[in-house]
């Protein structure tokens, strides 16, 4: 039986009171989700994002309680965040999700089971696509630029590597979201090394040799593969360059720096190619999920780099997520390691560089946080490494040289 009466859903927010969250109608939960977007609305808000829908403390929101009563505390109990490691010391932090990646979370799973709201139905998918797009458009309005200052407060962004520093100088909330850095802000380590790989963006990382580590430690859905993420026969030259090589996989939290770089030094073999999709959220639980996976699903974009020394194809895979309206390149066809090739409107999102076999060695400490096998991961299992743009990721190995 329904929870809800025909027409339910149409009701004020005030007038919905499900008492149990696990007999919530999908509608419900996706009305709260568009509330919570319209909501952060520069025009309907005071410019503070710290009590909105990018808010960690969402426990301040009290009309979002009167929307979903108990989505709060099970969105806390059970999606809360994830550990991160810092990159050369032995601490990890932990991260908090923001609640739009929480609600989205609740759209796609929800309850003991983890029920799938997806089954034979293009519902979520569809409000997904909605809100993203629109959320797009709100931070592209002149009037989102009021959104900047609580934006830096809560994400304790620093303004002296700025390129521009001066916050009145953006005309968007956008435009200071993808904001550019100042030269050498992120120097590209073992620079001098012809063998060398580095980082693609200030990130959360996981490194994996093969696609099947990865898919035994990170991405559980079982759609994974290297032709569904370029979204290309299997049988494509690039394809079977790429069977069975190495992943790196750049998760961006809404406070980092939204530019993605070069991670290798070569020249673009073929021009990006946009593949249609969704807008699930990439963060960690949603990638953890053994039913869906968001990476071959959502909308992405993908560039094939030649490597400079190998002359092998290294792919790179921008792939979009839950309120990200837009991936842009800004490449040149010759390419080096740390150079800006592109970046991401509002919203987390996730960069992939795929590394035909052999070809990348990744850095120890990165492999050991992935695998779990590292001291700040002990009892956690995999954890994600905070790295910035430049760090140095991996070597071409001396066999590969020689090949």
């Amino acid at each position: 039986m329904s929870f809800l009466a025909e027409g339910e859903v149409t009701k004020p927010v005030e007038k919905i009171h499900p008492s149990n969250l696990q007999h919530v109608h999908k509608e419900v939960v996706v009305h709260a989700f568009r509330q919570l977007v319209e909501h952060s609305h520069p025009s309907k808000g005071k410019g503070d994002l710290t009590i909105s829908i990018h808010s960690f403390a969402h426990s301040r929101m009290e009309w979002l309680h009167k929307t979903v009563p108990e989505l709060e505390n099970l969105a806390e109990k059970y999606h809360i965040g994830n550990f991160v490691a810092i990159r050369g010391t032995d601490q990890r932090f932990f991260e908090s999700m923001p609640i739009y990646a929480r609600l989205g979370m609740h759209l796609l799973f929800y309850g003991k089971e983890q029920v799938k709201l997806l089954e034979g139905n293009k519902f979520v998918e569809d409000v997904l696509r909605e809100q993203s797009v629109h959320e797009g458009k709100i931070y592209d309005s002149p009037e989102s630029v009021k959104n900047i200052p609580s934006f830096i407060k809560m994400y304790n962004i620093q303004l002296d590597e700025l390129l521009e520093p001066d916050i009145h100088k953006y005309h968007t909330f956008n435009e200071f979201f993808y904001r550019r850095l100042k030269p050498g802000a992120r120097p590209v380590e073992d620079a001098d090394d012809p063998r060398g790989f580095c980082c693609a963006a200030d990130c959360r990382l996981v490194v994996y040799q093969t696609v099947s580590l990865a898919e035994k430690f990170w991405i559980k859905g079982d759609e994974f593969s290297i032709p569904s993420l370029l979204g290309l026969d299997p049988t494509d030259p690039f394809c079977e360059a790429l069977s069975g090589g190495s992943l790196a996989i750049f998760r961006l939290a809404p406070a980092d720096y939204h530019r993605f770089h070069s991670p290798v030094d070569g020249r673009v073999l073929a021009e990006h190619r946009d593949i249609p999709g969704q807008y699930y959220t990439v963060n960690p639980q949603a990638v953890n999920e053994p039913n869906l996976d968001v990476f071959t699903r959502n909308k992405r974009s993908s560039l094939i780099v030649e490597h400079e020394i190998s002359k092998k194809p290294v792919a790179i895979v921008a792939v979009g997520a839950l309120l990200v309206g837009s991936i842009r390149w800004t490449y040149n066809n010759e390419i080096k390691r740390g150079d800006d090739i592109g970046y991401f409107a509002y919203g987390g999102s996730t960069v992939i560089a795929v590394f035909p076999p052999g070809l990348i060695e990744f850095d120890e400490d990165l492999v050991l946080n992935s695998t779990g096998k590292s001291a700040v991961a002990a009892g956690q299992g995999s954890i994600e490494t905070l790295v910035k743009v430049g760090y140095s990721l991996g070597k071409m190995p001396d066999a590969a040289q020689s090949t």
